[in-house]
């Protein structure tokens, strides 16, 4: 048998359901734990990033929109895809994270298996954190809670592949669309994660992933008048505050950076909450209300 080429995978960013490269035609070099190359990874520009932004806001208003449960579904297809390309994703986590086989494929069904978590959540958080509110007087009060909006997250530069899943999945579920920069040193399982997600009924623009520096990206992003909110989990100390203080421009709502971030534990329904805003409405009550209703 003759022997052949290797075909080599072309990495593009996704943006808005579709995969292109960057508008400024930069690529970086990723590398394996040894320094051994891996591939090309596009560098995403400051324009991208807007490109992002502007897709991720058209997607909102439908995502948003959807029911609860529907939303769940889609996140659990997403789950089913990963699945199906659990061994595709357990070599690229292996390469990225310098892991055994074994060890990656630990983390690719964790990352999975958070994908389900999540995807369990979306008809229930409203439950836990909304209700009617007693009041004295002749009122129902009830509280309900709503997504932030388009949503900037800095994802982790290490635990890459099971960190990305655990601060996108919490974003989404809530009803947020989310524009994401991938960790710098291991991008390469987050580039393939878009097409799992353009293939797992997401409809474009609800998930928005860029490669490159966040140094570069980042800053444009937290100061975006059209993003809501920003979640700094993988930015440093130093970028955290620059990006901090751009967000503070319109008020966005900021997650800042934890000392020590366990991604392999329970992740309990802290991050579901961070990006909802709380909507209370009061309503009279009696035989008849001015608005026709009886109660």
């Amino acid at each position: 048998m003759s022997d052949r080429l290797s075909v080599l995978k072309t990495y593009k960013l996704y943006v808005g359901g579709k995969f292109p490269r960057s508008e400024s035609g930069r690529v970086y070099e990723v590398q394996d734990g040894k320094g051994n190359w891996l591939a090309n990874a596009p560098l995403s520009s400051r324009k991208d990033g807007r490109d992002a932004v502007v897709a991720a806001r058209k997607a909102f208003g439908g995502w948003s929109g959807a029911t609860a449960y529907n939303r769940g579904q889609v996140l659990y297809r997403v789950a089913e895809m990963l699945e199906g390309r659990r061994e595709q994703f357990t070599r690229e986590v292996a390469e990225a994270e310098g892991l055994s086989k074994s060890k990656a494929a630990a983390v690719v069904d964790a990352a999975i298996d958070r994908w389900v978590w999540y995807a369990g959540w979306t008809d229930k958080v409203g439950q836990v954190v909304g209700g009617a509110n007693p009041v004295a007087g002749p009122f129902f009060n009830l509280s309900t809670p709503e997504p932030t909006g388009v949503v900037t997250v800095v994802a982790p530069q290490e635990s890459s592949f099971l960190g990305l899943v655990s601060v996108i999945a919490p974003v989404v579920a809530t009803g947020n669309t989310v524009v994401v920069i991938a960790s710098e040193k291991s991008p390469l399982p987050a580039l393939s994660l878009g097409e799992v997600l353009a293939t797992s009924d997401v409809p474009g623009g609800v998930v928005n992933i860029l490669s490159g520096r966040a140094s570069e990206i980042a800053p444009a992003l937290a100061a975006h008048q059209d993003v809501n909110g920003i979640d700094l989990t993988g930015a440093d100390a130093a970028l955290a505050k620059e990006l901090e203080i751009a967000a503070a421009d319109n008020l966005k709502r900021v997650r800042r950076p934890q000392p020590v971030e366990d991604f392999t534990a329970d992740p309990g329904t802290g991050r579901l909450t961070t990006f909802l805003e709380t909507k209370t409405v009061w309503h009279p009550t009696g035989s008849l209300g001015a608005s026709g209703s009886s109660y």
